[in-house]
Formats: structure tokens, C-alpha cells, sequence
């Protein structure tokens, strides 16, 4: 292969268009400083933190630690005892057989309890933010309405019936909470005669 064969490429003019009118042009932007990178960086963490997810997320995990609490404290109170083990009664094993078996059935409660708690907190929280994220409001009626969300979809495998009932009832609940919560928002009366 020689190279006295090869032609030259011939080259493609580049055309020149105007700018179009409707883009604009900014000047470049000037570098950031350390104050304003930290501030930026700030502002990002918080709006992570107040996201809908990590407000469900960390709905969840409170309501499934204090399912737990609640339901060992509860526990701690009850009186019903697990019958027994492989058909002896209870009061028929030895101390420590008693005790592995009691720690077993508070466990199990504990860890129900835990789980429906935390489903519920999780379910509700997520529920309400995006309810308020959606009407651009904070009242009342984004708690009513995630509750009554919330306990619909909680009791949707019992029938409609339930469904039903348990969005009147989580609505009912959640804004009894809501006007608890709310009534130190109010401003003070006029007169501050008792």
C-alpha cells in the first residue's frame, strides 16, 4: 500500500449560527467559597431529613421501638402465663424452663407488637407528607386524611366493611391527636382574667 494513492479528505466548512434568542446567557458563575459550599451542603442534609421517605422512615423505626417498649411494659403487667412446654404445665418445670419460657412468649408479643407499631408510624407518616406535600397546606384535615388512609389500607384484607371502619377510626384518632396538638398554636385570648 503506498500512500501516493490515498486522496486528500476534503474538509466540512463550519457553518456559524446565530444565538438563539430564547436561551439565555448567563455569566459565569463565580467560584463557591467555603462558607457558601458548607451552607449548601447544610441545606441539602436538611432537606434529606425532612424528605417524605426519611420522615417515614423514621416514623417506622420510632413506631417499632415503641411498640416494643410498650408491649414489654404491657408484658411485664400480664397475667396470663404460656401454658407450657411439650404438654407439662408451666408450674411442673423447673425455674429456669419457666423463665426461658416466659422470656419466649414476651419476646414474640414484643416483636408483633413492634412490627405493628412500626407499620403503622411509617405508613401514616409517609401518607401525611405526601398528602401535605401535595395540598401545599399544614391544617388538620392532612392528618385526618392520612388516618383514614392509613387504617383503610391497614384493614383492606378483612373487607370493605372493615376498611370502612378502620378509616373512620384512624381518622377520628389521628385528628383527636391533630387538635390536641394543635391547640397551643392558637393565640392567647384578650383579657387574661381566669
Amino acid at each position: 500500500m503506498s500512500s501516493s494513492n490515498s486522496e486528500p479528505v476534503p474538509s466540512i466548512p463550519q457553518a456559524s449560527f446565530p444565538p438563539l434568542p430564547f436561551i439565555p446567557r448567563f455569566p459565569p458563575r463565580p467560584p463557591m467559597t467555603e462558607e457558601e459550599i458548607m451552607m449548601r451542603q447544610m441545606q441539602y442534609g436538611e432537606e434529606f431529613w425532612k424528605s417524605c421517605p426519611m420522615k417515614s422512615v423514621m416514623a417506622g423505626v420510632a413506631g417499632f421501638v415503641l411498640g416494643g417498649a410498650f408491649s414489654l411494659l404491657m408484658g411485664s403487667m400480664a397475667y396470663d402465663v404460656p401454658v407450657g412446654l411439650g404438654g407439662r404445665p408451666l408450674s411442673d418445670l423447673p425455674l429456669k424452663e419457666q423463665m426461658r419460657a416466659q422470656f419466649k412468649d414476651l419476646g414474640g408479643k414484643m416483636w408483633g407488637s413492634a412490627k405493628s407499631f412500626g407499620k403503622i408510624g411509617g405508613i401514616f407518616a409517609g401518607v401525611e407528607c405526601s398528602i401535605e406535600a401535595l395540598r401545599a397546606k399544614n391544617d388538620i384535615w392532612n392528618g385526618i386524611a392520612a388516618g383514614c388512609l392509613t387504617g383503610g389500607a391497614l384493614a383492606i384484607k378483612s373487607g370493605p366493611q372493615a376498611a370502612l371502619s378502620g378509616c373512620a377510626a384512624f381518622a377520628a384518632f389521628s385528628g383527636a391527636v391533630d387538635l390536641y396538638m394543635r391547640r397551643e398554636d392558637c393565640p392567647p385570648p384578650d383579657t387574661d382574667e381566669d
